[in-house]
Formats: C-alpha cells, sequence, structure tokens
C-alpha cells in the first residue's frame, strides 16, 4: 500500500487460502527456498503492473478494462449489490513462475456501495479495533499494533472453516495512499502467519511459519477505492502462498482449493459494504 498521499484503506487480510478438503490433515508442510523466491518475483511483476496502473490518465479499476459485454454484465451484477471476483495471473516472459512444492493464489474483486462518500468507506476500513466485528466469523481478534501517518502495522487472528477449521495469529504491515479527492489506495503484506494448533484451549500454541501444514504461507493484497456518482467502488487484488496439492490428487481437490480463496475474497468484499452501511446515518 514525489510526496507521499496517505489514506487509509482496508488490508486484505482476511482473505484466506486453505487447502481444506486435502486429505492427511496433519502432514506436515515445508516452505522451500525456492519456492519463496518464486512468490517473491511473482510480487515485484504484479507490482510493477500495478504501479503502471496508478499513473494519471490509466484505467484504475479492473472491471473498467472488461470488453464491452463483459463489462456490462459486471456492471449489473454490482449494482445488485453482489461481488465481482475473478481469478488473475502474472507471467514472466510469457511463462508459469516456478515455486516448487507450493502454490499461488491470485484473485481480485470488485463491489459498489451506492449513496456513500469515500471518507465514510475509509472511515470504516480504516477502524482495525473493529474489524473483528466487521468481518466476523472470519476474523476472530483484531487491534492495531502501530499506526504512523499513513503506516499501520495490525494484528488479526484469522479463521476459515470448510471441511476443517484452520486458524492463524497473523501480523501485516499496511501502507496508504491518497491520489485526489476521489481516488484511494493500499498495499498490505504479511509479516507473520502463524497456524495454531488447539486455538482457544489451555494447550493452544503456534507451529512454526513455514514448517505447518502449509494452508497459508504468505498474503498480500492491493486495495483500490474511488467515488463516482454511483458510489464507492471498492477493488481488492489478492495474492497468497499455499502448499502444493500432492500429486495425482489435483483432479479431486483442485476446483475446491481454487474456490475457498474466491469465496474468501467475495465475504470481505460483501462484508465492508455490510460494515459501512451499518455504520452510516
Amino acid at each position: 500500500m514525489g510526496a507521499d498521499h496517505s489514506m487509509v484503506a482496508k488490508p486484505s487480510t482476511f482473505v484466506l487460502i486453505g487447502l481444506l478438503a486435502l486429505p492427511g490433515r496433519t502432514t506436515a508442510a515445508e516452505l522451500k527456498p525456492e519456492a519463496l523466491r518464486g512468490f517473491e518475483q511473482y510480487v515485484r511483476r504484479t507490482e510493477e503492473r500495478i504501479q503502471t496502473e496508478l499513473r494519471p490518465g490509466e484505467t484504475f479499476l479492473w472491471v473498467d478494462k472488461l470488453p464491452a459485454s463483459r463489462r456490462q454484465e459486471a456492471m449489473e451484477q454490482l449494482q445488485r449489490g453482489t461481488a465481482v471476483v475473478e481469478r488473475m495471473q502474472t507471467s514472466l516472459a510469457g511463462s508459469a513462475i516456478f515455486v516448487p512444492g507450493a502454490m499461488i493464489h491470485h484473485w481480485i474483486g470488485t463491489i459498489l456501495i451506492p449513496g456513500v462518500t469515500l471518507t465514510q468507506v475509509l472511515k470504516i476500513v480504516q477502524d482495525y479495533d473493529r474489524h473483528q466485528e466487521y468481518f466476523s466469523p472470519e476474523v476472530v481478534r483484531s487491534r492495531t499494533l502501530q499506526h504512523e501517518g499513513d503506516y499501520f502495522r495490525i494484528y488479526l487472528r484469522l479463521k476459515r472453516t470448510k471441511v476443517v477449521t484452520v486458524v492463524f495469529d497473523t501480523e501485516h504491515q499496511v501502507r496508504y495512499h491518497r491520489l485526489d479527492a476521489t481516488h484511494a489506495y493500499s498495499e498490505s503484506r504479511s509479516t507473520r502467519l502463524a497456524e495454531l494448533e488447539d486455538p482457544g484451549e489451555a494447550g493452544e500454541h503456534a507451529l512454526p511459519p513455514g514448517n505447518d501444514h502449509g494452508f497459508l504461507w504468505r498474503l498480500n493484497s492491493y486495495w483500490r477505492f474511488v467515488e463516482t456518482r454511483e458510489g464507492v467502488f471498492v477493488q481488492c487484488e489478492a495474492i497468497s502462498l499455499t502448499r502444493d496439492i500432492p500429486t495425482g490428487l489435483a483432479w479431486l481437490v483442485g476446483a475446491f482449493v481454487e474456490s475457498v480463496p474466491r469465496e474468501s475474497l467475495g465475504f470481505t468484499l460483501q462484508s465492508t459494504r455490510a460494515a459501512v452501511y451499518r455504520a452510516s446515518p
């Protein structure tokens, strides 16, 4: 997330990604250095593209780049109050970026919040101490650890239940920018993702990051906000890293695994919309 223009925005620290349907829930997984390097390369390439899109005169929202027929369909969906979510992919010289033993999940989504202002939306997404209220049940606990100008460091306990329940203690660095009176954006990067064993119990403890079950190893998000006559458009682009699907199981659980980030991103966007309306006079 010349002079730095700051504004608040919500990190996508709620887009939980996990291989929740895989057999062998207790099988440990290790984040390999090669996979981490591949993820970092993927992020660099993606951020280069994002910075290009944020330049003056470029198209700010992803939905505005869609072909005419698809854009009309997406706008109708947004006007009904539904989030539009699609998969993204960043490549290197036309080829996929290699992350051995891991998977990169990359999704983008948009929602429209009619009848409100950019200031109203940003007030809600800045209120990190209440994210456990706004984004329950995926956010169990939340608080601001540090706030200096346009920089935030936040803590979130995240939970995802689908077949099994997985809980993480997480920390994120978020930086915010204001482009003008109607446009703002942010970047959020996870700095700690610790999977919990026996969460909420006397024996609760964190597994070593990178040596756990591999349900979530990294999570970055990039948010954009724009106020228009129709309301405020909120866009989130999320990139996460998890363990790979074991050989031979992709045909069985691949579609299910891909549904988890899509559903979680949709939930986050819909919850943002609902929270803004609850707080509006």
